[in-house]
């Protein structure tokens, strides 16, 4: 490891000048928004999450901020993957990793588009997006082993990229699990953990009304109040997923102290989302200056000197 970029890391084969970088959602969909991200100290580019054509996405307002974090039902508006992988093209002048997002509205959909990005040498890695709900009247694909499952052994048959998943979380310890057997049965790359924890409600005491007007006001959290979740969440995987995938942790991480928490638990990269939204990219440099001030103090010279050594409490 190269000490004097104590923060590189490698991700899905890919070098990482920084560990940090965006979570695809917030500040990611247009072509403005991402030369933004290649033009900050954030590590990658990750694209917003893809479906097969454009979409407008949900009747505004569908995002919400509290103290605590967020509350977002953003129904997936973005410009189609033909847009993102059209970009690659541009995302390599700014010599970091291209990486793209896909989420389709169907199973049929994710394989198509991940077979059309099989021949993009300037795409560096596929996040495929398995916590977003996919079928009607079915539940999250990642809260559907089996479907999960069968999902996988098409997307490896097309798959030209490193590929790598993002999962909703998870509460359960036979569902991590049984999730944790489903992927190690594949050659997949990393997983993100975690993506919003869905359909929670805020409510205006004034207005005595809910805050968004997608679904009845139920909606994605964010933020601060999901970050014990995604630490449970990427110690659980970091520990149950093989050796060779890489964990990227993403869930309430605002400053230095975050990032490195989810490091301990296991994260080799982490994703800013909320944080994203309220500060802009200048996020990545100020917890890239707090992570490295921690690890000084602690005389770390490297992520890899602390990257999931989270320690139990002796019986």
């Amino acid at each position: 490891m190269d000490t004097s970029k104590p923060l590189s890391t490698t991700i899905a084969g890919q070098k990482l000048e920084s560990c940090i970088f965006n979570a695809s959602g917030p500040k990611c969909t247009t072509q403005e928004e991402l030369d933004a991200l290649g033009q900050s100290a954030a590590g990658a580019i990750l694209s917003k999450s893809a479906t097969l054509e454009y979409r407008a996405g949900n009747e505004k307002p569908r995002y919400y901020e509290t103290e605590w974090g967020s509350i977002n039902s953003m129904g997936l508006p973005n410009e189609g993957y033909e847009f993102y992988a059209n970009y690659a093209a541009k995302a390599v002048t700014h010599n970091k990793p291209y990486i793209i997002s896909v989420s389709g509205m169907s199973s049929e959909d994710n394989i198509h588009i991940v077979k059309e990005l099989a021949g993009n040498e300037n795409i560096a890695a596929i996040e495929l997006n398995l916590s977003c709900p996919n079928l009607p009247g079915k539940p999250q694909t990642g809260y559907d082993f089996e479907q999960s499952r069968a999902l996988l052994e098409k997307i490896f048959e097309v798959a030209g990229q490193p590929l790598g998943v993002k999962l909703p979380p998870y509460f359960d310890i036979p569902h991590f699990e049984m999730m944790a057997e489903v992927l190690n049965d594949f050659p997949i790359s990393f997983a993100t953990c975690i993506n919003s924890i869905g359909n929670g409600l805020v409510i205006d005491t004034e207005e005595e009304c809910v805050v968004i007007r997608p679904k009845h006001g139920f909606g994605g959290i964010g933020g601060d109040f999901i970050k014990p979740t995604a630490l449970a969440n990427v110690r659980k995987f970091y520990t149950l997923l093989k050796d060779d995938v890489d964990i990227i942790g993403v869930g309430g991480i605002k400053n230095g102290m975050d990032a490195f928490e989810h490091i301990l638990c296991g994260a080799g990269a982490v994703q800013i989302g909320t944080q994203l939204m309220r500060e802009g990219t200048d996020c990545f440099t100020r917890i890239a200056s707090e992570l490295q001030n921690i690890m000084r103090k602690k005389g770390y010279t490297s992520i890899d000197d602390f990257k999931g050594t989270l320690k139990n409490m002796d019986a």
